[in-house]
């Protein structure tokens, strides 16, 4: 097995962490690069390492200190458009502890790394304090995204139902529970 290190990333972690991103974005979701929508992967730095209650964490490959997987935290709800607007309502910024950027590259899959990111960002989002809730959403076209999800928290829109339409989403609420107290 595999040791790896989770830890906060640094100014010197950025060209890692963007590069899983990238790779993510153009591999597993299809869709390549888009501003509106990965914005934040550009600029890592100004979107999770200076902002207060922000948080991107890395996990490097002990074997050659590469980076192979990625978790971020930031306080911003959901955006309407193009999220639905009661989601927005319901999840209002500063309030909400909202998950971003949870990609492991394939090779390193299937080993608890995703999760142990989860309960990471959990911790620190309890440990900040002020935040009613931690939401997030997931493309349920990506293999094993929805399923991991699912075990986690529970679905509190799914795009693909109702009137939504739109892009076929789906967005979770994950219990604010630091892994500590388990």
């Amino acid at each position: 097995m595999r040791d790896y290190c989770i830890k906060t990333a640094t100014p010197e972690d950025l060209d890692g962490a963007r590069a899983v991103m990238l790779d993510t974005v153009y591999r597993d979701f299809g869709t390549g690069y888009v501003p509106r929508w990965h914005r934040d992967i550009v600029d890592l730095h100004g979107a999770y390492l200076a902002p207060e209650r922000h948080t991107l964490l890395v996990v490097s490959d002990e074997r050659d200190d590469t980076i192979v997987a990625t978790a971020a935290l930031d306080s911003r709800g959901p955006a309407h458009p193009p999220n639905p607007s009661d989601l927005a309502a319901r999840y209002p910024s500063g309030e909400t502890a909202q998950l971003r950027r949870v990609y492991v590259r394939p090779e390193h899959r299937r080993r608890g790394l995703a999760r142990r990111l989860v309960a990471e960002l959990l911790d620190f989002a309890a440990a900040e304090g002020g935040y009613r809730a931690v939401y997030l959403h997931t493309d349920p076209a990506v293999p094993g995204a929805e399923a991991f999800w699912r075990s986690l928290g529970e679905v509190v829109c799914d795009e693909r139902e109702g009137p939504y339409g739109g892009q076929g989403i789906v967005h979770f609420e994950i219990p604010l529970v630091s892994s500590a107290a388990h």
